[in-house]
């Protein structure tokens, strides 16, 4: 979630925080499966290596994208007052390993994505 919940993603934004999350994935040796978003939070639908710790790939994933998208998108975040920061330091992870990923990756993919 960002900071506050602000209505700040487009769809434009979204793209580009995608492939950067892709990106940071990769790095980490994971796999971004699956990736949509509503105005004020992603989803993320994501199989990492057992070594990775998930908070350390979280962290990365929020750093990395909140640098790239605040020199990006500099107007769009700047109309949002976020009080130095773009994302929320809390997070919900769950594990998805007795469900089938048909099941969560529709869930993701019904998101209310912006235009």
């Amino acid at each position: 979630m960002t900071k506050y919940r602000r209505e700040v993603f487009n769809d434009e934004m979204l793209t580009r925080c995608e492939e950067i999350m892709r990106n940071v994935c990769t790095d980490f040796g994971a796999d971004l499966i699956e990736f949509n978003g509503e105005g004020d939070h992603v989803h993320l639908l994501v199989h990492y290596p057992p070594k990775v710790a998930l908070s350390n790939l979280v962290n990365s994933l929020k750093g990395v994208s909140s640098r790239y998208l605040r020199q990006e998108f500099t107007g769009r975040v700047n109309r949002f007052t976020m009080h130095g920061r773009f994302w929320s330091g809390s997070y919900f992870a769950g594990s998805c390993g007795g469900a089938p990923l048909s099941i969560v990756r529709q869930y993701i993919e019904q998101q209310k994505r912006p235009s």
